[in-house]
């Protein structure tokens, strides 16, 4: 497999910045940096983007999410490894990643279940990271960018 172009945020460098800034603020928003990873992977996962796959699961790895937890964030659902909150972060994730499937993707009833574990920044950083993350899928996905390449 080739990539197809360098990312589009790296031929454009001046867009790598900003949006490395995003990131840095979304792990500021005061939810632990496992749940962020977990949340960026799983949207990764969702989106098909090999290369945010990739650098999610080493991410997670380093943030101090087990190889077992790893390996089960595709089935969250159906593994005993994630805790309520994890839980309440990853459905907001796929929610908020799958906004075509139906007409009320993000429900009130979801919205709510996530705010009873996260405050208003928390959330705010948890929506920051699902946003950027589905951003960088779409750039790496359509120029096909390579699992461990980077740029």
């Amino acid at each position: 497999m080739r990539s197809r172009m360098r990312n589009p945020a790296v031929v454009l460098s001046d867009a790598m910045q900003p949006i490395q800034e995003i990131f840095a603020v979304a792990h500021s928003g005061g939810v632990d940096g496992q749940t962020l990873e977990l949340v960026h992977l799983r949207v990764s996962q969702i989106n098909g983007c090999s290369a945010c796959v990739n650098a999610g699961a080493e991410a997670a790895l380093e943030a101090g999410v087990s190889s077992e937890r790893l390996a089960a964030v595709a089935a969250w659902r159906e593994a005993p490894y994630f805790s309520a909150r994890e839980r309440a972060a990853l459905a907001l994730a796929e929610a908020a990643t799958r906004l075509a499937d139906r007409p009320d993707s993000v429900s009130d009833e979801l919205w709510d279940a996530a705010a009873t574990y996260f405050d208003e920044k928390q959330l705010a950083a948890i929506v920051l990271m699902i946003g950027v993350t589905n951003m960088f899928n779409r750039l790496n996905a359509t120029t096909r960018q390579i699992a461990g390449a980077r740029g």
